[in-house]
């Protein structure tokens, strides 16, 4: 039975703490700060390990140097000597959820900008590809694989770099991401061959996989979760209305024989250029673990007590868990926990018919309206206009969320998306059977307003939910569905014109909302029973 830290803290490690004013001092039982539930005692760091640089147990690793304590030394350790976590005072204003309104808003408003900036990379680079064809000497097919690398990209890197900034912060990620970024547009304007752009369009959706992911977890770090509901529709736009608002501007460069293709990523350059200065100045580090790990740090520094740890220190002061859980908890997540793994089913769909609409959009309104490159472009207004009502929805939302969350708890979140799974396939069927040359053009547009609409609510659906249901661990569960989101992605415009070629527009769409027709039951089935299913899940039950 361990004794409680009050009494073991004597009146001169009072006096020795400089942030005694502000951090609580508590034991294992009574901190509420979620660690991975996968690790062990055993695997908590011991006192050597604790202050030692993830680079000295690098080289250690690698030179074969072990002069830490034996397992049993450790456990010795761990129960003879009183551990002390540190955790924030309530109220204190160190902690990111104690941020002022202004310091929030503009963290969230800088964080979704960058959201804005990656979503417009995806849309806007198809508008390039009668001049890049051109230019560089290749199909229409091998420029979309530029497209369908991006998505890769956005899908993939996700899985190490949001359990990274989990545990490292998330700051460093930003700004290491936006740098990234802007090389790759530079790397793309300059490109003398359709390789080196592939190769461009792979590392951008790597690196702009940041303001995807991320921003997510930025979110739920400093806003409480009847707090997040407009904080969250605004990421949602970010994401949604930027793929249709960058084209427009994209489609006109594109006819300007001055500028075309190289302009439009030398533009985007500029724009993240500017954004990349604006980080260190607006944004500030909102991972309430990370903080807390550097104060326990030099709280030990300063006293000379190894008694103090941050709980997260748990599961990263080892390097051997530290790289376990980075690398794996996104699929862990993904494979183990029904929740993640049925959204993410179900945005990856939709994420995909989204994806290849954007490479097919404007082939179909040339084909049958003979539209130039400025008026397809014009046309993707129409996903503004869609994320614009998905917006207005939200509000309702919001309100059916304040008024149910104390009787259904995160389900309350699944209102508006129940509806959304039925007018997800109403907006295909419009798509699909307006896809004829006597049909007027805004058939088509009022099909893509209707799906949009929809895959707003469903993707501000599953980033709030998801949020809402695993708190620290949200930066996880959004990279597992990114993976499934941005691997149809990936898939659907590389296979898509051909399957408008040989089905026809009209069938093949028909297809697609008969198989969001038999999805409709999933946001159904999380409505009802999903208490049940978090009660049963190791990482969602310690955070609920």
């Amino acid at each position: 039975m361990t004794t409680s830290p009050a009494s073991t803290l004597s009146l001169d490690d009072v006096r020795e703490d400089p942030y005694g004013n502000g951090l609580a001092v508590k034991s294992l039982e009574e901190i509420v700060e979620p660690i991975d539930p996968r690790i062990r005692r055993e695997d908590r760091p011991d006192d050597e390990q604790l202050d030692e640089g993830l680079a000295r147990q690098l080289s250690d690793y690698i030179h074969h140097k072990d002069h830490h304590h034996q397992p049993e030394d450790l456990e010795k350790s761990l129960t003879d000597s009183e551990i002390l976590y540190v955790d924030f005072e309530k109220g204190d204003t160190r902690n990111p959820q104690n941020f002022s309104w202004r310091r929030k808003w503009t963290i969230t408003l800088t964080a979704c900008f960058f959201t804005a900036i990656s979503a417009a990379t995806t849309s806007t680079y198809t508008s390039g590809f009668p001049s890049m064809t051109r230019d560089l000497n290749c199909t229409q097919f091998q420029a979309t694989i530029g497209l369908s690398v991006y998505a890769l990209g956005f899908g993939i890197v996700p899985l190490i770099t949001a359990s990274l900034s989990e545990e490292f912060g998330r700051l460093p990620l930003y700004i290491g991401s936006v740098f990234g970024f802007a090389a790759m547009h530079l790397m793309v304007a300059l490109s003398k061959n359709i390789q080196t752009v592939i190769l461009a369009r792979f590392l951008a959706g790597a690196f702009g996989s940041t303001g995807a992911t991320m921003v997510g977890g930025t979110i739920a770090d400093i806003w409480l979760p009847y707090e997040r509901g407009l904080p969250m529709s605004i990421f949602a736009v970010s994401a949604i209305s930027s793929s249709g608002i960058g084209p427009v501007a994209s489609g006109w460069i594109e006819m300007n024989p001055h500028l075309e293709w190289r302009w439009i990523q030398w533009i985007h350059l500029i724009v993240t250029g500017v954004y990349l200065f604006m980080i260190p100045v607006l944004m500030k580090e909102t991972r309430s673990a990370v903080l807390l790990t550097r104060l326990a740090k030099k709280l030990r520094k300063d006293t000379g007590n190894h008694r103090y740890r941050a709980r997260a220190e748990d599961e990263r002061g080892s390097l051997r868990t530290l790289i376990f859980i980075s690398c794996t908890r996104p699929l862990h997540l993904l494979i183990t926990e029904p929740t993640v793994f049925s959204f993410s089913l179900w945005i990856g769909f939709a994420w995909g018919i989204f994806y290849g609409m954007i490479e097919s959009i404007s082939p179909i309104f040339k084909k049958l309206h003979n539209f130039n490159s400025g008026q397809t472009g014009t046309v993707f207004v129409c996903m503004a206009i869609g994320s614009f009502l998905g917006l207005l929805t939200n509000l309702y939302q919001e309100r059916l969320y304040q008024k149910y969350f104390p009787t259904r708890g995160p389900e309350a979140r699944l209102y508006c998306a129940c509806a959304a799974a039925v007018l997800f396939p109403i907006g295909m069927f419009i798509y699909a059977w307006s896809s004829f040359p006597f049909v007027h053009w805004l058939g088509l547009a009022f099909g893509i307003t209707i799906f949009l609409w929809a895959l707003f609510i469903i993707y501000l659906a599953v980033f709030t939910y998801l949020a809402d249901c695993y708190g620290p661990f949200a930066s996880s569960a959004l990279a597992g569905q990114s993976l499934c989101r941005n691997l149809a992605g990936m898939a659907f415009p590389l296979f898509s014109q051909q399957m408008y070629d040989r089905l026809s527009y009209k069938w093949s769409s028909t297809l697609f909302a008969c198989i969001a027709v038999v999805m409709i039951p999933i946001p159904f089935i999380l409505f009802f029973y999903g208490p049940a299913i978090r009660a049963r899940s190791k990482f969602s039950s310690k955070v609920m």
